[in-house]
């Protein structure tokens, strides 16, 4: 097996440093050529996008499948690659790997197939990756939801007495999510103020972002039949970027007392590259400390969590760039993936291939981390100051944000690029 993770290793296509596309990532992902064609799938490299259906079709990925003219990679999204094994993953990357080393110097000597096979980033439109059956949102960072509770019921009764014991999480919707670049449209719904005897209904005033990171279910579990914490990880094919777009005035009125519903349907966007967990292994880390320990059913030993460095752009309509206005990490994260996906089947649910499951807000301890607007203005108390003398308690119309993140290594970096959004006005 081609050593793909070697911090050593690089391309014969230049790879600026600061590139979230190294050859140590190798993403999977959907694409159109804007010049016209199929959508088909490729992988990230550098400022380029490789055509891997291409090279499929040219017999390039050798003992891929027992069936060698059903084609993978010449589809619309990611589920038939998702639904075979991990090792066919492991080798394919493996492979894609080899070949852009150019240690099989086959793509890197002829120059007319890479013509055909490379595509500048540019030059592609990029689509939604997987074909979404079901959408799982966690409230898992202890920081968002600390501050939250903060707001709406004081500090000594921040956290609900379940929290600390299992991974809260609700239900959303798919038919919302959406590719990175697509644009949201300000949400409708009732509202009511506090001095206020009747409700309203107009565009949402109070509109926000919020920082999560998504994982998508490869590997099935039959119903009836839990998934074990140590097991969870075989279930999981790569990871996205997610801001899960919030209404807080509509929200606050219509959640009690059942929770999300309006205030979250709207939009929710995911970013287009899928790191996998392979791509993501060398920077594996040890999670907050859990206190009290959780229930057998959700102990986890070993890196439970990913030292993923996360950050939050926005541009105003009169700002000539963005403004970081947040940073912080994946693995303050107190409940980790694998502990989402064991509490999640340990009724007997039963996941299925193209499963969306998001973290939750992810806020640090500092102010400076926080991952939402509630909470970096303080529920409107503290308007955070941008550049231009502009202030921000909600997102404004023509707001442009901004979601990035990156794992660092020594020269390079495995990161998954951004997922955009820019407001535009209620229809």
């Amino acid at each position: 097996m081609y050593p793909s993770n070697d911090p050593k290793l690089r391309s014969f296509i230049p790879v600026d440093p600061d590139s979230h596309f190294p050859i140590q990532n190798l993403p999977f992902g959907v694409f159109r050529p804007k010049a016209g064609g199929p959508p088909r799938i490729g992988t990230a490299i550098g400022d380029l996008v490789l055509d891997l259906a291409l090279l499929e079709k040219k017999r390039f990925f050798k003992n891929f499948f027992l069936l060698p003219d059903l084609l993978i990679f010449s589809r619309p999204n990611l589920s038939n690659f998702m639904a075979l094994s991990r090792p066919v993953w492991i080798d394919i990357r493996s492979q894609i790997s080899r070949l852009l080393s150019g240690a099989d110097p086959t793509l890197r000597d002829d120059s007319r197939l890479r013509g055909q096979a490379f595509y500048k980033q540019s030059e592609v439109d990029m689509l939604l990756p997987v074909e979404v059956l079901d959408y799982t949102d966690f409230y898992s960072s202890k920081e968002h939801a600390t501050n939250v509770g903060a707001m709406f019921r004081g500090r000594e009764n921040a956290l609900m007495p379940n929290w600390l014991h299992l991974p809260v999480a609700y239900h959303g919707r798919t038919s919302s999510i959406v590719v990175s670049g697509t644009e949201i449209r300000r949400p409708c719904g009732q509202t009511k103020k506090d001095d206020a005897p009747d409700p309203t209904f107009g565009p949402s005033r109070m509109l926000d972002f919020e920082l999560e990171m998504g994982f998508f279910i490869a590997k099935e579990n039959p119903l009836g039949w839990p998934v074990p914490v140590n097991e969870a990880q075989y279930h999981i094919f790569g990871m996205v970027l997610v801001n899960d777009w919030s209404a807080r005035d509509i929200q606050r009125w219509e959640y009690q007392p059942l929770g999300p519903f309006l205030g979250k349907n709207f939009a929710t966007s995911i970013s287009p590259w899928v790191v996998t967990l392979e791509a993501l292994d060398p920077f594996r880390t040890s999670g907050p400390v859990q206190d009290p320990s959780p229930l057998p059913y959700l102990q986890n030993s070993g890196d439970r969590s990913y030292d993923i460095q996360l950050e939050v752009w926005l541009q105003g309509q009169s700002m000539p760039e963005p403004h970081r206005i947040s940073r912080t990490n994946y693995k303050y994260l107190y409940w980790d993936m694998f502990q989402q996906v064991a509490h999640h089947t340990i009724n007997g649910c039963n996941l299925r291939l193209g499963d969306l499951i998001a973290s939750g807000t992810i806020s640090g301890a500092d102010p400076s981390s926080y991952g939402s607007l509630l909470e970096l203005a303080w529920q409107g108390t503290k308007p955070i100051q941008l550049p231009n003398g502009e202030t921000r308690v909600a997102l404004l119309d023509g707001d442009r944000l901004t979601l990035t993140g990156w794992c660092q290594g020594d020269g390079y970096r495995v990161g998954f690029g951004e997922v955009t959004g820019t407001i535009v006005p209620a229809g």
